[in-house]
């Protein structure tokens, strides 16, 4: 008993309030928007404010265990709802309604089932589920995807009590002192930063999203928290220069890191290790240390709205080339910045100080359990409904349903639908069912896969034909499985199809975004797809990939020529345009101006140089060129409607209806080869 006064004595001679933790808490918010806006290429804010949310809630935890030899659950649950639930409410609503106004309908369901997630601080595992790639900037980002950092938070914040309550009564039961909850978060700390390092190679949504490869950072600022009465009492100049080096070195290593840089791995450790040496410092007060800095009436008035600022800048971002009409300009991305911020302020004053210090709320947990309960109840209700129920902002015509697009008729057809403005009746009825309009035929591998497999769904045409083709290359070759499969029927040619995502049939090194390392899954599926290759002994092999600017001249001299000596005639088929956007999105939001949906041809056709490399390395070993621009872009832009076809069904892939209408500019030069 002795020693549990003693050490309640320690935790009670701890500061109640860290001038320097307030400060931190607004440089975190302020590198977490700083770099999703654009404005300075600096990461590792949320991980900064992972360790605090750690310090602040295990250090609370940990004091009323030292203190009464128990947890209040009802009064910290309580805490935790008046805090989250009406911010989260506010911005989740708003940001329903926005998306219904102008995002674009095609992903509103999508949308509002992420908004569900978010409410109930599950939107992490759901973008585990869907494999989301956090760096990309294509136009698909959620705008309630930063809520996967609150998410893991909130599992925390629903774990954490009586978790450490159980360790604290084993710790004081077996060694009479902390020594077991330190043991216990140390494991915690070296299990989950393993588990993500390890994970990041094999899996990289699972490991920047997931709980349990995240939640060491948490544990980390738990760890302080439990250390913090020794750590009062060092010496005050040794403290000083710890927080120093500790908000330099959090600084540093964030701004070392890139959109390149395997994330969690092992790069988060720097700015987590450089928030956790500013607080442990910050223990002993030091007279000259960091806080000398952090603590100021700037950064201590950002911090008070920093939950707020994070909620709203996001979405605003996503959502603000839908509400402009335009894409984003730099100055743009400091006007999100400053809107997010205003909105953050004025939701901090007029929702969420009422709650947090509401009388009624504070004095009967079980009140602000059952009002945040109620709130979150009723915004996930809510995007249920909007799942689920509300009508999609589309005009009537894009509902009707439609069969009679035409597509590609001519070179004409595409020169003129450069001149077209109006989204045509046709379009869209065509229009909700563009995303989904994928080809029906061919097989195409995942990218974990390291071996092709010749299956029967990687078999098309005619099956039974004698002479045979074999398409090769990554999604860009799979996208024309409809084509080739009628033209294979037409000429009584048999087609295999050999696809991998991302994966060239060029022999270079590729770095994969998805694993953020180099694809060595592709290298050993292109060798053993040569292998069947050689096996299948084919009339031709039709090569098509996505330009990529890693591609090397030897690579490609040496995938030719292994296909040549395979005897089988080639045909180089150059690949399609970028429209650099989601089509569907751009021309549900532009259906009176589908002229905005269309990319210049100079910024459509991505690596000019490399494509022309390509042609002249196929032309060398023997191969037949097909030129794809002619049946996309004419006159310097690439329309991304053709003959009331909706060319594209996401930001890089032909919609299978589009391929299929460009049968008669493919067969005659196929029919040619064929005939040797």
């Amino acid at each position: 008993m002795t020693r549990h006064r003693s050490s309640a004595a320690q935790t009670e001679g701890l500061r109640k309030y860290r001038p320097d933790i307030q400060g931190l808490r607004a440089v975190a918010i302020m590198m977490v928007v700083a770099m999703h806006c654009g404005i300075l290429d600096i990461h590792g804010g949320v991980d900064v404010s992972f360790v605090l949310s750690g310090f602040l809630i295990g250090g609370q935890l940990l004091a009323e265990i030292e203190k009464t030899g128990k947890v209040s659950l009802s009064k910290f649950w309580a805490r935790r709802f008046r805090r989250l639930a009406p911010g989260m409410t506010v911005v989740v609503l708003a940001t329903a309604s926005l998306a219904w106004i102008y995002g674009s309908p095609l992903r509103f369901r999508d949308t509002m089932e992420d908004g569900l997630a978010s409410a109930l601080s599950v939107m992490n595992w759901r973008l585990v589920e869907t494999g989301t790639d956090y760096f990309a900037n294509d136009g698909t980002q959620s705008p309630y995807q930063h809520f996967w950092s609150l998410g893991i938070e909130e599992q925390f914040y629903l774990a954490a009590p009586p978790v450490l309550f159980a360790m604290a009564w084993l710790s004081r039961a077996v060694f009479r002192n902390r020594v077991l909850v330190g043991l216990f978060l140390g494991a915690v700390i070296g299990g989950s930063f393993w588990v993500g390092y390890t994970q990041t190679s094999v899996d990289q949504p699972l490991a920047y999203f997931g709980t349990h490869t995240r939640i060491w950072e948490l544990t980390v600022g738990i760890l302080i928290a439990l250390g913090a009465p020794l750590l009062s009492r060092m010496n005050r100049a040794v403290a000083g220069v710890i927080s120093w080096l500790g908000l330099a070195t959090a600084i540093g290593t964030a701004l070392l890191i890139t959109p390149q840089t395997p994330l969690p791995g092992y790069a988060v450790a720097g700015p987590v290790l450089g928030a956790a040496m500013i607080i442990a410092g910050g223990c002993a007060a030091p007279r000259l240390g960091a806080e000398r800095l952090l603590d100021n009436p700037v950064l201590n008035s950002v911090a008070n709205v920093s939950y707020g600022w994070y909620l709203w800048h996001w979405p605003i971002l996503i959502l603000w080339p839908d509400i402009t009409g335009h894409e984003l300009s730099y100055s743009d991305r400091f006007r999100v910045a400053s809107l997010s911020l205003i909105l953050a302020y004025a939701m901090f004053y007029v929702v969420e100080h009422r709650f947090r210090t509401n009388a009624q709320l504070v004095a009967r947990p079980w009140k602000g359990i059952f009002a945040g309960g109620t709130a979150v109840a009723g915004t996930a209700a809510a995007a249920a409904f909007a799942m689920t129920v509300l009508p999609l902002n589309l005009s009537a015509s894009a509902v009707a349903a439609s069969s009679d697009t035409v597509g590609w008729s001519g070179t004409e057809s595409v020169r003129a639908s450069v001149l077209h403005k109006q989204l045509s009746g046709v379009a869209q009825g065509a229009l909700p069912k563009s995303p989904d309009d994928q080809t029906h035929y061919g097989c195409i591998d995942n990218t974990d896969v390291e071996e092709f497999v010749l299956r029967d769904n990687c078999v098309i045409g005619d099956k039974t034909g004698e002479k045979s083709v074999v398409v090769i290359g990554d999604s860009h070759a799979w996208q024309w499985g409809d084509a080739f499969d009628e033209i294979g029927r037409k000429l009584h040619a048999k087609v295999v199809t050999m696809a991998k995502g991302g994966c060239s049939p060029e022999v270079y090194a590729i770095k994969n975004p998805e694993l953020n390392r180099e694809y060595s899954e592709c290298d050993s599926w292109r060798k053993t797809a040569f292998e069947e290759i050689r096996k299948l002994k084919p009339d031709v092999v039709v090569v098509t990939d996505r330009v990529r600017q890693e591609a090397t001249e030897a690579g490609a001299e040496e995938a030719f020529q292994t296909l040549e000596d395979s005897g089988a005639e080639i045909v180089y088929l150059t690949d399609t345009p970028q429209p650099g956007r989601n089509v569907p999105d751009c021309l549900a939001t532009h259906i009176d101006d589908v002229t905005a949906c269309n990319p210049a041809q100079d910024k459509a056709i991505e690596y000019t140089d490399h494509r022309a490399m390509e042609q002249k390395v196929a032309k060398r070993h023997g191969g037949v060129v097909i030129d794809t621009l002619p049946a996309f872009c004419a006159d310097d832009v690439c329309p991304t409607v053709i003959g009331d076809q909706i060319v594209y069904f996401d930001s890089s892939h032909i919609t299978a209806g589009y391929a299929k209408s460009l049968v008669p500019f493919l067969q005659p030069t196929l029919k040619k080869v064929l005939a040797g």
